[in-house]
């Protein structure tokens, strides 16, 4: 034996070595084909319900019911407002008046996901606030931040700019 091959064994302990050294069948090898086949599997549901669904077009899941509005919209930023509610068929109501200080919270009661923005597109500059409602998935809710200033702010739904039933306003006094 060289000298060479003698050191390489003595500095490399078996557990530092590669996997190319371990044997096809260990475990180790059939647990890091697991992680691998999971994570596949994740990144495609994850892929599939971004897209809304294998069918890519209508869902055949009923929407479930709009939830009712707070009683009290409340000004002054508290954090009880109005609700604006997504389903398959657009946003309810499509026009909303708040008192100043209001936040309003979108709930997505649709089965594909929205992305909620101010206009104008791409840019959503008019009203910031509403920007913080964003990506709402199936099921979620979000309120926009205090709407402080008095004004008539247009919102639509990023990735359906085009889709009227997804646009509205919310107009501030």
């Amino acid at each position: 034996m060289n000298t060479l091959s003698v050191l390489n064994r003595a500095t490399v302990p078996r557990r530092l070595k590669p996997p190319l050294y371990r044997r096809q069948g260990s475990s180790t090898c059939r647990a890091h084909a697991l992680a691998c086949a999971v994570a596949l599997a994740c990144s495609i549901a994850i892929t599939v319900a971004a897209c809304g669904g294998a069918d890519g077009g209508g869902s055949s899941t009923t929407p479930t019911s709009p939830t009712t509005p707070d009683p009290g919209s409340g000004g002054g930023g508290s954090s009880s407002g109005t609700t604006i509610t997504i389903t398959s068929s657009g946003v309810s109501p499509r026009a909303l008046t708040v008192p100043v200080g209001s936040r309003v919270t979108f709930v997505n009661n649709d089965s594909r996901v929205h992305d909620m923005n101010s206009d104008p597109h791409p840019e959503h500059t008019d009203c910031p606030e509403i920007n913080a409602v964003g990506f709402l998935t199936p099921g979620q809710s979000r309120q926009t931040s205090n709407l402080n200033t008095r004004r008539t702010c247009a919102y639509h739904d990023h990735n359906q700019e085009t889709n009227t039933s997804l646009q509205g306003t919310i107009t501030i006094q």
